[in-house]
């Protein structure tokens, strides 16, 4: 009876439940909770490098979404990781683009915000990457407020075309992080 009653506090305690999320969050991508980043954007800049020897190349583009009245959020920033570590951040409307080896690897775009609930949303994919290949992913934010459309948003891949039509329009991110 003690051993459950032990395993049913270590389970029921607040801590534990964190250090499970914190290592769901790792294992989907996602770097630490407390990493926050400082983003700068440029729209004059439209850099679309091709991949290193030996490498594949990811682009990740963050696009908001507004409802049909324009309603948009401030500016959005997502933080994106990449097999548990965080490489860099995005704010609405612009991407960035990194190399990775080839094999397999866990994305993920994390909302950064101070608001908790903004805080937790988020989304990750599975790679496996090719050497010499190029990646475009989208992490749209759903900014749409209404019962029927809530804050949301997602990480997808998609198609090279759109990519290269979206890049040509969004600003290039470049971030580092807060101190």
């Amino acid at each position: 009876m003690r051993k459950f009653l032990f395993a049913f506090l270590l389970v029921a305690s607040p801590a534990f439940a964190q250090d499970q999320a914190a290592e769901a969050r790792v294992a989907a991508g996602c770097g630490p909770a407390s990493v926050e980043f400082s983003v700068k954007t440029n729209k004059a800049q439209h850099p679309a490098p091709q991949p290193e020897s030996g490498k594949a190349l990811v682009y990740i583009l963050e696009e908001v979404k507004t409802d049909d009245l324009g309603f948009k959020i401030g500016g959005v920033t997502m933080r994106l990781g990449l097999d548990g570590s965080w490489i860099g951040a995005t704010s609405s409307q612009s991407y960035l683009f990194f190399p990775v080896d080839p094999g397999d690897h866990h994305l993920c775009a994390n909302w950064q915000s101070s608001l908790g609930s903004r805080s937790k949303l988020g989304s990750a994919l599975s790679l496996t990457a090719e050497a010499g290949k190029v990646y475009f992913f989208r992490a749209k934010v759903y900014a749409i407020t209404d019962r029927d459309h809530p804050l949301g948003m997602k990480l997808e891949a998609i198609d090279p075309a759109e990519a290269q039509f979206l890049i040509s329009s969004f600003a290039l991110s470049t971030s580092h992080p807060k101190k």
